[in-house]
């Protein structure tokens, strides 16, 4: 039993013994051919691949510093006009759209009670005025007493005072335009029995409009009164208007951090109105022979700004870069770029420095290989 086992032990050792001799005989020959037991290694190094890229020269122009904001257009001289008297309308002048100047007439009140009055008060003044002159020519002469002068001279002041009223009160009774402008809504009909304070016409002077940015206190040093700004608007496509500052609030508000700045519009034969939006463009400052660089080549590596500028025909040059200038498509830099240098504006997306590249569309190299050693073998 002992030596049956034995030679079961024996036979196994000899087939594990065996099997580790084609294993290692394997492995040695796949290394002579490969040089590896993990896998076979090219003979030839990988080659660089130049990465497609599109390129622009740098050129001088004028470019221009601009704050961008939107707002809705006020007019600053804009004024309700309220009845002054309880009177029922009895003719109206002036209608929506009516331009009207400073003093005219825009509604008539009835007005026969105030005219009455006047009438009465003017006839007693009348009266008074005879008899002050006849008591002056007869305290002159000393015949009447300085009270009875004194007495007709407070009568006359007083129906002169009560003149003033009536004719006040009549005058309330023709509702006129406060300020020159255009009517611009009626708020009430022929026939309505209107109240004291009672809204008749909104009046506005198209002349008096501005538009109110609020610019933040950081951009604060960059204004000045009298400062350039264009104004566009989506109502009128393709048209441009030039305004200018005309107010600078001297306070921050501190709740917004924010200067309130008021540009005056100019209306005339334009069709700008009050209450439409607007984009406006603040001009801070100008230069006329700037190296432009254009926006697309900048490429942002957290809080530097760099791009890659071409270096021989086919080599990059990763490059910093501090602007000073921007406007909507090109920048304005400090130093460090040449007018007629090349910088890549399409394709830097993972380049660096010194990288290999072509333009797009274009070869730098072409393969030499025969078609017969590069074909792979069809399966």
């Amino acid at each position: 039993m002992n030596e049956s086992w034995k030679r079961q032990v024996i036979l196994v050792l000899a087939l594990v013994v065996a099997s580790a001799g084609l294993i290692g005989c394997g492995n040695r020959s796949d290394a002579s051919e490969g040089g590896s037991l993990f896998g076979k290694k090219d003979d030839k190094q990988v080659e660089e691949q130049a990465v497609p890229v599109a390129i622009a020269a740098l050129s001088r122009g004028e470019i221009e510093s601009v704050l961008r904001f939107s707002t809705n257009l006020e007019a600053e001289k804009e004024v309700k006009v309220y009845a002054q008297a309880a009177r029922r309308v009895r003719e109206l002048r002036v209608e929506e759209g009516t331009q009207v100047s400073q003093g005219q007439l825009l509604l008539r009140l009835q007005d026969d009670e105030q005219r009455t009055a006047l009438a009465k008060v003017q006839s007693q003044l009348d009266k008074a005025s005879r008899e002050y002159d006849r008591q002056k020519r007869l305290y002159a002469q000393e015949m009447i007493s300085e009270q009875a002068f004194n007495d007709a001279t407070y009568e006359l002041e007083q129906l002169e005072l009560a003149l003033e009223e009536a004719q006040r009160a009549l005058s309330y009774t023709e509702v006129r335009a406060p300020i020159a402008g255009m009517i611009t809504g009626r708020l009430v009909n022929l026939g309505d029995q209107v109240t004291i304070n009672q809204p008749l016409f909104d009046l506005v002077d198209f002349d008096s409009i501005v538009a109110r940015i609020y610019v933040p206190e950081k951009e604060f040093q960059r204004l000045t009164r009298g400062q350039l700004a264009r104004i566009t608007t989506p109502a009128l496509v393709e048209k441009s208007f030039t305004g200018k500052v005309e107010r600078l609030a001297p306070i921050i508000d501190p709740k917004s951090g924010t200067v309130k700045v008021t540009i005056d519009v100019p209306t005339r034969r334009t069709a700008l109105r009050p209450g439409m939006y607007v984009d406006v463009e603040l001009v801070t400052a100008v230069h006329s022979q700037a190296l432009l660089v254009p926006k697309r080549a900048l490429v942002y590596d957290n809080d530097q700004i760099l791009l890659y500028k071409m270096v021989g025909a086919d080599r990059v040059e990763r490059t910093l870069i501090k602007p000073v200038l921007e406007d909507k498509n090109f920048v304005e830099v400090a130093s460090g770029l040449s007018e007629g240098d090349e910088v890549v504006i399409a394709g830097q997306a993972g380049l660096k420095d010194g990288a290999l590249v072509r333009l797009a569309g274009v070869d730098v190299e072409k393969d030499e290989t025969p078609a017969s050693e590069s074909a792979e073998p069809a399966p």
